[in-house]
């Protein structure tokens, strides 16, 4: 289901004409989907509602809008966090702290205490000094911490090299044959309440069989654990589901997936965190853009759009696909480059790519942006940080101003 169409030979999201966003904001602008949010925050959590005892935090770095994550909160979603700044955005966003997972491999004493004072649900250990660290500063505050530790099953995920984090020589987690010990020394601390384990092994998975390798791996472990006499209440199964960014681009459904998590799980008796990011958000969004020129070149010409790497980095970071799409097709193809402005050649979205004949001056947008586009954003080459707006039916609000670096500066 779609939540961007042409309706009358112009692109809306939702019932507004994109036109009338460009016109009111200016170009560039991220846009969201209030629709397409919750669609798929309700597709995601109906499709493990059977599962007893589950509960979803959303991956704040995927998009950490304050209007997107008030929205998921609404819908009954916590956060995953990995900075002490998701942290303060989640809270004011109206999620709960206890609905907070604290995750990521380089916690600062700072943000640990601010997660402790703030009561947050979960700590994802990293290291076992982490483990240290955390229980004195949780004893010192007579409290006891809610940890799980995370593992690292060595499991390729068959992903793009930068966001693969279950192999072993990724930096995330501690080795699982490691796991047993470790867990049985953490759970002896006082500050600590050591609830479990947790895993997750990248990003944008086309295949369900990585993902069920590996928690066929944890729930392994977990009965290992439980043998020794050690209690294992939750286990946390991350996220990393993809999404198709081109068309006929094939991945695993929801329902699938909740197939496989309810069959591998079966008699594990433990409550189950989810962590989605790219799967809830991603859709959801679009970078508009304008064509400044339409430059001729040696092998095709280029297509130079007021977007560029700093608003959107995945294409210059993973080559990663976005469909292009002008705003008032007029029914001609052309192939093409496609780049922006930035002083870089890595500031390019497609080459040699099939698209809607453009003109200087005309409107596109660039798909499939709503997660890891704005949370993303730099203001590299001194461009300004672009704005963002949801839409909700046919009404639309900024979200996000646009910021110029002169204002950012010291």
């Amino acid at each position: 289901m779609s939540f961007f169409h042409h309706r009358d030979g112009v692109l809306h999201a939702e019932d507004v004409p994109l036109p009338a966003i460009a016109e009111a904001v200016g170009t560039p602008v991220h846009i969201y989907s209030a629709a397409a949010l919750r669609h798929a925050a309700d597709a995601f959590s109906s499709a493990l509602g059977a599962i007893p005892g589950t509960r979803f935090a959303f991956a704040v770095k995927a998009n950490p809008n304050t209007a997107v994550l008030r929205l998921l909160a609404r819908a009954g979603y916590g956060a995953d966090i990995v900075s002490g700044g998701e942290l303060r955005r989640a809270l004011a966003a109206g999620m709960r702290a206890k609905d907070i997972v604290f995750s990521g491999v380089g916690k600062t004493d700072r943000e640990l205490t601010d997660a402790l004072d703030a009561g947050i649900g979960q700590f994802s250990l990293e290291l076992e000094e982490e483990g240290q660290v955390l229980s004195a500063l949780a004893s010192a505050r007579n409290v006891r911490a809610p940890v799980v530790l995370r593992v690292n099953p060595d499991v390729d995920a068959g992903t793009h090299a930068k966001i693969s984090t279950g192999r072993r020589e990724n930096k995330f987690g501690v080795a699982i044959a490691e796991a047993p010990a470790m867990y049985g020394r953490l759970a002896r601390l006082a500050g600590l309440d050591l609830r479990g384990v947790a895993l997750h092994i990248g990003s944008q998975l086309h295949d369900l069989a990585p993902l069920e390798r590996a928690y066929r791996r944890v729930g392994a472990l977990v009965a290992e654990l439980r043998a020794a006499g050690i209690a294992v209440t939750q286990v946390d199964l991350g996220g990393g589901l993809g999404i198709p960014y081109a068309a006929g681009e094939i991945v695993p459904s929801l329902v699938d997936y909740g197939a496989m998590v309810g069959r591998v799980t079966a008699g594990w008796d433990v409550a189950l965190t989810f962590e989605p990011g790219r799967v809830i958000a991603g859709a959801a969004g679009v970078l508009l853009t304008r064509v400044i020129w339409v430059k001729p070149g040696a092998g095709h010409p280029f297509v130079i759009v007021d977007a560029a790497m700093n608003d959107l980095a995945r294409p210059a970071l993973y080559d990663a696909f976005h469909r292009f799409e002008a705003v008032a097709p007029r029914g001609e193809r052309m192939v093409a480059n496609i780049a922006g402005p930035v002083c870089e050649s890595g500031d390019t979205f497609a080459v040699a790519r099939d698209i809607d004949r453009v003109r200087r001056g005309d409107l596109a947008v660039l798909h499939t942006t709503g997660a890891y586009g704005a949370a993303m954003a730099s203001t590299y080459n001194c461009r300004p940080i672009s704005p963002q707006v949801m839409v909700d039916g046919g009404d639309y609000a900024i979200v996000g101003e646009r910021r110029d670096p002169v204002e950012l500066a010291a």
